[in-house]
C-alpha cells in the first residue's frame, strides 16, 4: 500500500463530497486557519464555517467578497469558485476559458492526464466525437427513466409520472439518437425531448400552461427555479471535468455554441432527471429560493449526481478513446 501524507487525508474525494454552496451579502475569509463567511447582524459579525474538504464548488452571489487567503485555501482543497448574480444566476465570466459557465479552478498541474489522453484520441475524429455525444444522451435518458419512475422522494412530493406517458417518449428519443448522423440532429432531439418533459412535469404537478423562457427572463416560479437549479448542475459539471483534467472546451455536443460546452454536456446528464421535476415541485409548493436550492442539493447528493458524472466521463473516455488508439 502506498504511503499517505497527512495532507492526503484531509480532503474527501470529489465524487463523495456532500456540499455545494451559494452565499450572498457576506465576506469570505480565513479565520483561525478555517475558511469562513461573515455576515453582519446589527453591530455583531457572525462567522460561519465552510467545510472546504467536503465541498465541491462555491457560488458567490450579490454583495460578496473573498480574500486572497481564502482563495488560497479553497484552491488547496480543490474547490471550484464561481461568481454569480442574485439567486445563483446568471453566472458571470470568471476567466477566459468559458463564457457563461466560468469558474476559478484550482491550479494544480499534478492531476493525472490519463482521461485527457483518452479524450483527445477521439475528439478530433468527427465520427468518434458523435459516438461520444450519443453515449452522453443514452446515459441521460437512462437517468431520467430511473429517477422519474422509481424515485421515492419524487413520489412522496406528488411527482408520480405514469410509465405509459414517459416510456414511449424515451423510446422514440433513443431511436432518434441511434439514427442521428450529426450533432445538429442530436441537439434538435435534445430540445424536443426537454420540451416534452416540461409538458409531462407541468401536467403531473397541475402547474397549468408552461412555456420555457430564455435564461433570466422568466417571471413564473418554475422558470426562475429552472434557471437557478441548472447552475447548480453546471457547478457539479465543472467540478467533474476539472477532477478528471478535461478542458471545458473539448465538448462533444455543445462545442459549436459554447466555449465551455463540455460543462453543459456533463450537466445535461442530471438536469432533466433531477432539477426539472424539483422546479415544478417547488413552484407548486410555494418554496422560496433557499428552500428550492436546498431541495436540489439534497436531490443531487442523494442520487450521487457527481459520482454519475465522473463515472460517465471516465467510461466514455476509456471506451471511445480506447477504440481510437
Amino acid at each position: 500500500m502506498d504511503d499517505l501524507s497527512p495532507s492526503d487525508l484531509k480532503s474527501v474525494l470529489h465524487s463523495k463530497r456532500a456540499n455545494l454552496y451559494y452565499i450572498q451579502h457576506c465576506r469570505v475569509l480565513v479565520n483561525g486557519g478555517r475558511v469562513e463567511y461573515v455576515t453582519d447582524e446589527g453591530k455583531q459579525s457572525l462567522y460561519w464555517n465552510i467545510p472546504i474538504a467536503n465541498t465541491t464548488c462555491l457560488l458567490l452571489g450579490t454583495g460578496t467578497s473573498i480574500t486572497q487567503a481564502a482563495m488560497r485555501e479553497l484552491a488547496k482543497a480543490g474547490v471550484l469558485v464561481g461568481f454569480c448574480g442574485g439567486g445563483g444566476t446568471p453566472l458571470f465570466s470568471a476567466n477566459e476559458v468559458d463564457v457563461e459557465v466560468a469558474w476559478l479552478t484550482p491550479q494544480s498541474e499534478y492531476r493525472p492526464t490519463e482521461y485527457l489522453q483518452h479524450w483527445v484520441r477521439f475528439w478530433f475524429d468527427d465520427s468518434l466525437r458523435l459516438e461520444a455525444a450519443k453515449a452522453f444522451q443514452y446515459a441521460r435518458l437512462q437517468r431520467i427513466e430511473t429517477h422519474w419512475l422509481k424515485s421515492r422522494a419524487l413520489q412522496d412530493a406528488g411527482f408520480e409520472v405514469a410509465e405509459r406517458a414517459l416510456a414511449p417518449l424515451l423510446k422514440r428519443t433513443r431511436a432518434g439518437i441511434e439514427a442521428s448522423s450529426d450533432t445538429t440532429n442530436l441537439l434538435t432531439l435534445e430540445a424536443r425531448l426537454t420540451k416534452e418533459l416540461f409538458k409531462i412535469a407541468a401536467s403531473t404537478m397541475g402547474y397549468g400552461e408552461f412555456v420555457r423562457a430564455k435564461m433570466g427572463t422568466g417571471t413564473d416560479p418554475a422558470n426562475a427555479f429552472l434557471d437557478h437549479g441548472n447552475y447548480l448542475a453546471y457547478g457539479l459539471g465543472a467540478t467533474a471535468t476539472w477532477v478528471l483534467g478535461l478542458p471545458h472546451g473539448l465538448a462533444v455536443l455543445h462545442g459549436k455554441t459554447r466555449r465551455g460546452g463540455l460543462v453543459f454536456d456533463v450537466a445535461d446528464l442530471v438536469k432533466d432527471a433531477i432539477i426539472l421535476p424539483q422546479a415544478f415541485i417547488s413552484a407548486m409548493a410555494g418554496h422560496d429560493e433557499q428552500e428550492f436550492r436546498q431541495a436540489c442539493i439534497d436531490g443531487l447528493t442523494r442520487n450521487e449526481a457527481l459520482d454519475f458524472m465522473i463515472d460517465t466521463l471516465k467510461r466514455i473516455a476509456k471506451e471511445i478513446g480506447g477504440s481510437a488508439a
